[in-house]
C-alpha cells in the first residue's frame, strides 16, 4: 500500500520512513508543503500521514486544498497540538484521523489499517474472496485454511486487486502502488508478480484484460 508522508522533522521522518516500509508499506516522503501539495496533485496514494507545522505551506491548507479538489483518500495528521479546539479545526477541514505526537509505530500502523478499512468499505480486518484470506496486519495469506508464502511485491498486488474486486487495475496504477520515487521498476515486473500469484494460488482467480490490465472478478 502506497502513502506519502509529510513531515519536515528529518529524525522523525527517517524513523516513520523506516518503520513503514519494514510493516509492507510504499512511502514517498517530502519535508516541504508546496511540494507535497503539488505531488498530491499529480501522483495518487493510498493513504496521507500529513504534519501541520510545514515550511511554505501549512498542513491544514494542504488538507483544505486536497478536499477542494474532491480527493477523499485517507489523512491521518500527525501534530504536536493537542488541544480540542486543535482537532475540531482539523477534522473539520477533512482530516480522518488524529495522532498526537510522540507516538508509538505499532498505534500509527494499526490506525492506518483502519483508515484503509474503512476506505475500502470494510468493517473486518482481514479480506476474504473464495476461499483466500489475507491479513493486512499479519501480512499472512491462506488459501482454503492453508498457508501462502509471497513475496512482498505478490502480497501487495494481491491485497490491491482484493480490495478493488470487480474493477480493472492498470499495470501503471499497480506499478505506482508498489514503488516509490527513487525505486527502479523493471518493464515486466508486474506480470511477473502475476504469474507468480497464478501459480501459488488458483489460476483463474486474477485474470487478465487485453490492454487495460489486472481484474479480480466478483463473486457469483
Amino acid at each position: 500500500m502506497k502513502l506519502l508522508l509529510v513531515e519536515d522533522d528529518e529524525m522523525l521522518g527517517e524513523g516513520l520512513v523506516e518503520g513503514l516500509k519494514m510493516e509492507g508499506y510504499v512511502v514517498d516522503w517530502l519535508t516541504n508543503g508546496r511540494l507535497a501539495d503539488e505531488a498530491l496533485k499529480m501522483n495518487s496514494y493510498e493513504l496521507i500521514v500529513l504534519d501541520l507545522n510545514l515550511p511554505d505551506m501549512e498542513g491544514l491548507d494542504i488538507l483544505k486544498a486536497l478536499r477542494a479538489r474532491k480527493d477523499e483518500t485517507p489523512v491521518m495528521v500527525l501534530t504536536a497540538k493537542d488541544t480540542v479546539p486543535d482537532r475540531v479545526m482539523g477534522l473539520d477541514s477533512g482530516a480522518d484521523d488524529f495522532v498526537i505526537k510522540p507516538f508509538e509505530l505499532d498505534e500509527v500502523c494499526a490506525r492506518l489499517r483502519a483508515l484503509a478499512r474503512r476506505n475500502e468499505g470494510r468493517s473486518v480486518p482481514n479480506i476474504e474472496y473464495k476461499g483466500i484470506v489475507l491479513d493486512p496486519a499479519s501480512h499472512q495469506v491462506t488459501w482454503h485454511n492453508q498457508k501462502i508464502d509471497l513475496s512482498q511485491k505478490e502480497f501487495e498486488i494481491l491485497s490491491f486487486l482484493m480490495a478493488n474486486v470487480g474493477r480493472v487495475i492498470s499495470r501503471a496504477r499497480l506499478e505506482e502502488s508498489l514503488y516509490s520515487w527513487d525505486s527502479d521498476v523493471e518493464s515486466n515486473t508486474v506480470e511477473v508478480h502475476i504469474h507468480h500469484l497464478r501459480k501459488k494460488l488458483d489460476p483463474s482467480i486474477i485474470r487478465t484484460v487485453r490492454g487495460v490490465g489486472y481484474i479480480i472478478d466478483e463473486e457469483d
